[in-house]
């Protein structure tokens, strides 16, 4: 599994927009740690959740 995601970027999940935009903490193996501005800390399968990833524009 190749996921194109690293600890700093910054994330929307398209399945919960009222989270908002959050910032990736750490990766380790399928789980994603992601501090969600609307949302808190939340630990993310990232085989069951689809994150987009922000470029700089848009964050």
């Amino acid at each position: 599994m190749y996921i194109d995601l690293e600890p700093g970027d910054y994330v929307t999940n398209p399945a919960n927009q009222s989270w908002g935009v959050g910032q990736i903490q750490s990766i380790i193996g399928s789980k994603v740690t992601v501090n969600f501005e609307n949302f808190g800390k939340q630990v993310l399968n990232i085989e069951k959740v689809t994150l987009k990833k922000l470029d700089n524009e848009q964050k």
